[in-house]
């Protein structure tokens, strides 16, 4: 369940066409979602602007996903994290290590499945 007063997401993927089916999926429920193409865009909006929940993907034009993850950890330790990623696998030692670390929250691999998102999504906003 999805809090009573509208969530709002950051979606974070150099590929357009990733940020419309998050946002896509995300405004089915209810969910106010903003995007940003690069690590660095991400980082402004994160800078004025408190979301709820981060879909950040592993490999972006500019940055790390991890290490944008990290930054945006760094100034707010509270906002959910989910790396999304077509190279990482839930399996993978890199992406088990955030999780462990508390970096990241979540992990979607690519291609995205719409009822993942909305599970993970649930999840997380339920706790926020």
């Amino acid at each position: 369940m999805i809090p009573k007063t509208a969530a709002t997401v950051l979606v974070i993927d150099d590929e357009p066409d990733i940020c419309w089916a998050l946002v896509h999926v995300l405004k089915g429920m209810g969910v106010l979602a903003a995007t940003a193409t690069s690590g660095e865009e991400a980082l402004r909006l994160i800078g004025v602007r408190r979301f709820d929940l981060a879909f950040v993907d592993a490999k972006l034009g500019d940055l790390n996903g991890l290490d944008v993850a990290a930054r945006i950890r760094a100034g707010d330790s509270t906002v959910p994290i989910v790396l999304v990623s077509g190279y990482f696998y839930d399996d993978d030692a890199e992406v088990r290590q955030a999780m462990a670390a508390g970096l990241i929250t979540g992990f979607i691999s690519k291609p995205i499945l719409h009822e993942e998102v909305l599970t993970i999504t649930r999840r997380l906003l339920s706790h926020s």
